[in-house]
Formats: structure tokens, C-alpha cells, sequence
């Protein structure tokens, strides 16, 4: 029975759908890793091992996985290539984040990070190689999806997406501090809607594609994807201030420390957490045209927000 107001299928069993779908992930992401070994140079093989495979939610795999069986896919190959490529690319994003030219943090998913054990320049090195195996990934079939596919990727990572969201963060830290003037609710948004936003939106409407969907659906999920990244920044800007260190993997209160804007800054937690709601209320509604067959999304979306509530 779904709950029109909230979005909340009562029936639908969120945790169980996660722990299915993310063994499958696993499963071909460490069939993927294995099969760089003999092929790519042993150091840099186990770095990208050691980094893809040190768990994680799998979020963007899943939402695209979501996404492929809303819209009624049924021919797996593509959405699940895609789904593993998009994990591959979040994971060289972190591993590049995590550097002393970035965030400079040692910690991650609860183990050191990729250059505090193998060092600054194969960690590099490993964050490149699995953004390029990621579009290799992609790239490795005949079906027509596959050309929109590597676009789609191509956006959502690169100097429009993800990678100009990080260049506004580095510009915005240490404004809060008053290194520059004050930014606002549009400048963050700005930065979250690039840096974490456009992958999830990739994922999600990758996921649309993949199955055939229409052009309708497909702008649908897109807009879903969207509001969907904003919550889940939100989130994790309240989990920074409020979450707790060892449940996290990663220290917390790294935002204030580097004077990054975030929403609990501008307007403290609970607005923040009621911004983060509209947000995730958006996104329930974008998918309103999937009917029951959107359950799941419905369900991660509820999930993005709740566990920052």
C-alpha cells in the first residue's frame, strides 16, 4: 500500500531490495578487478582493487539498476555495464578528493585512503585508470543506448558535471570565513548540483535509457535524479556536523574545519533538513508517471533524507 503524501510504500521492503541488488553489484565489480590482474601493472591493479572494492552503498549503481526496472528494461547487459562504470568513476572521484591537494583526509569508508597506502602518485594513477575503464565498460557493446550512454557519462563527470562542482568547492572554501564575499543558498546549490548531483542524475536517467524508455520518462527521471542529488548533499553536509565519525568511515566536521559552505552553515541543521526534504518531495513526484513501477525509487529517495533525520 503506498501513501500518496509521503511517497512510502508500506509493502515494499527497502533493505532487503538493497542487500540483493548491492550483491550483484559486488559481484561484478570484483569480477571486473580480477580481471586486471596479468593485465595492468600489479601495484596500480591492487590500488584500483583496494579502492573499488573497500564497500561503500553503491548508491549510483543501484539508483541506475532502480531506474532500468521503473521504466520496465528488461535486456540487463547495458544498464548493468553502465551501473558498474558509474561506480567506477564515483570511486575515482574519491580517491582524488581524498588527496592532500584536495581534501586532504586519511580516512575512508573506515580503512586509510588510497595514497596513504600506496602513495600520492599511484593513487593518481589508479583514479585515472578507472575513469577511463569506466567508459571502456560502457563503450563494449553494439546496442545504439551505448553512444547516449557514453555522452550522458561523459556530462555528469566531467567539466560540466562533477568536475566543475569540484573546482566551485575548492574557489568557495574558507568564504564562510571571510576570504571572499559570503555565498549564498544559489551558490551552494550550484556546487552540490555539479558535484554530486549531475552522477546520480546520470545514473538515474542512464538507467532510463538503457531501458528504451521514452523521452517523457526519461526527462522524468532525469528530473528525479536532480532533486534527488540535492537531498543527498544536504544529508551529507548535516552527517558532517552531526553524524558520527566511526559510522561514517571518514572523520567528521571536515566542512567547518576548511571553511566550505554548506547548507547547516547558512541556515542550521533543521533548515537544512527541511530544504533537504523538498527536495527529496520533488523527486518523489517527478516519478509520479512510473506508478507502482516506481516503488524503489521512491523508497531510496525517503532513504537519502532519513538518514540524516
Amino acid at each position: 500500500m503506498t501513501d500518496a503524501v509521503n511517497g512510502r510504500d508500506e509493502s515494499f521492503d527497502l533493505a532487503q531490495y538493497l542487500e540483493s541488488r548491492r550483491g550483484e553489484v559486488e559481484e561484478r565489480l570484483a569480477r571486473r578487478a580480477k580481471g586486471w590482474e596479468g593485465q595492468v601493472p600489479s601495484r596500480l591493479a591492487e590500488a584500483m582493487s583496494y579502492s573499488l572494492l573497500g564497500g561503500g552503498k553503491r548508491l549510483r549503481p543501484l539508483l541506475c539498476l532502480a531506474a532500468f526496472e521503473g521504466c520496465g528494461g528488461t535486456a540487463t547487459s547495458v544498464a548493468q555495464d553502465f551501473a558498474d562504470a558509474l561506480e567506477l568513476v564515483h570511486t575515482y572521484s574519491l580517491i582524488h578528493d581524498d588527496l592532500p591537494a584536495m581534501d586532504d583526509d586519511d580516512f575512508r569508508r573506515g580503512r586509510p585512503t588510497c595514497h596513504k597506502v600506496y602513495g600520492e602518485a599511484t593513487a593518481i594513477l589508479a583514479g585515472d585508470a578507472l575513469l577511463t575503464e569506466a567508459f571502456g565498460i560502457v563503450a563494449a557493446g553494439d546496442e545504439p543506448s551505448r553512444i547516449g550512454l557514453v555522452r550522458l557519462l561523459a556530462a555528469g563527470a566531467g567539466a560540466v558535471g562533477m568536475v566543475g562542482g569540484q573546482q566551485l568547492d575548492i574557489e568557495m572554501e574558507g568564504r564562510l570565513a571571510g576570504a571572499g564575499p559570503s555565498p549564498g543558498i544559489p551558490s551552494i546549490e550550484e556546487i552540490h548540483r555539479r558535484k554530486t548531483g549531475a552522477l546520480l542524475t546520470a545514473a538515474a536517467e542512464g538507467g532510463a535509457i538503457a531501458a528504451g524508455a521514452s523521452p517523457e520518462l526519461v526527462l522524468s527521471l532525469r528530473r528525479y535524479g536532480q532533486s534527488l542529488g540535492l537531498s543527498f548533499q544536504i544529508a551529507d553536509d548535516i552527517l558532517d556536523v552531526v553524524g558520527d565519525s566511526s559510522a561514517m568511515g571518514k572523520s567528521a566536521g571536515g566542512d567547518e574545519k576548511k571553511g566550505k559552505p554548506t547548507y547547516p552553515a547558512l541556515v542550521g541543521v533543521e533548515g537544512a533538513q527541511a530544504l533537504g526534504w523538498e527536495a527529496c518531495d520533488r523527486a518523489i513526484s517527478a516519478i509520479e508517471p512510473l506508478g507502482e513501477e516506481g516503488r524503489a525509487l521512491r523508497a531510496l529517495a525517503r532513504y537519502v533524507m532519513e538518514r540524516a533525520s
